[in-house]
């Protein structure tokens, strides 16, 4: 093999690394939920929107971009963000749902696995933007679903030091809103409604320094109250879709 093969093999296996670190997650967080021990799986696929983020900068970086990296890591993202948040959900709470549980348990992988392969059939046309997402991006539906069940698990264990876990107990106590989670998380993911991707934000740049007050904001809450920070965190963006929807359809409609 000559040095320029073996530069891109290199290239190429880099950004793969971290994309196996995001399967690995998805497949602990699997048996972990199946053992019963749901913070870890919530935690693992945590762990796994990290290794997410890692590996597509990475692929930049070392500029290991390649068709391989794509689909390897849409097949990690279908495992740690669609299969297994459905299944830490269907063993958590929806198999008490009986029958209906599980169909929504699946909605949610088929709606998560829909969504990658709408993604990577307008990367391969070229058509991506890089202002926004179509849908909810599947880590941030993953995340919610995670962060929802960290957040789950604190009230659970009643935990009388954390000033946000009254008010955001008073929602995860309602068990009979996990099936609505997932059920609408899978409608965003498969919708067409455009999210922000902030790929290009300059954070420093004067035009953005409330976003960057927004962003230290986030980092002392999560410091502070990290579980109930990330559910909020997750939340927000979920809701921000739908909330430009709204914001915008005004401002389009013709003047009379």
């Amino acid at each position: 093999m000559d040095k320029a093969k073996l530069k891109r093999s290199g290239q190429v296996l880099a950004p793969s690394i971290f994309t196996m670190g995001n399967m690995a997650c998805g497949f602990y967080a699997l048996n972990a939920a199946n053992a019963g021990d749901f913070r870890s799986a919530a935690v693992a696929i945590l762990g796994g929107i990290a290794f997410d983020m890692l590996d597509g900068r990475v692929a930049r970086l070392v500029h290991g971009e390649s068709s391989f990296g794509v689909e390897f890591d849409s097949l990690s993202d279908f495992l740690t963000f669609g299969v297994a948040p459905a299944n830490m959900m269907c063993q958590l709470l929806l198999k008490d749902y009986g029958v209906w549980g599980y169909v929504v348990s699946f909605a949610y992988a088929l709606c998560g696995g829909l969504r990658l392969a709408r993604f990577n059939a307008v990367a391969h046309e070229g058509k991506g933007s890089k202002t926004h997402f179509t849908g909810l991006p599947i880590p941030a539906a993953a995340g919610f679903l995670a962060s929802f069940v960290l957040l789950y698990e604190l009230v659970e264990a009643a935990d009388p030091s954390n000033p946000l876990g009254v008010f955001l107990g008073a929602v995860t106590r309602l068990a009979g809103v996990g099936p609505f989670f997932v059920g609408a998380l899978g409608f965003l993911m498969v919708s067409t409604i455009p999210y922000g991707a902030f790929k290009q934000t300059n954070l420093m740049h004067p035009s953005n320094r409330f976003l960057l007050a927004v962003v230290a904001a986030a980092g002392v809450a999560l410091y502070l109250w990290p579980q109930q920070a990330v559910f909020v965190i997750f939340l927000l963006y979920a809701v921000s879709g739908l909330a430009g929807l709204v914001y915008r359809r005004p401002a389009a409609e013709p003047h009379h």
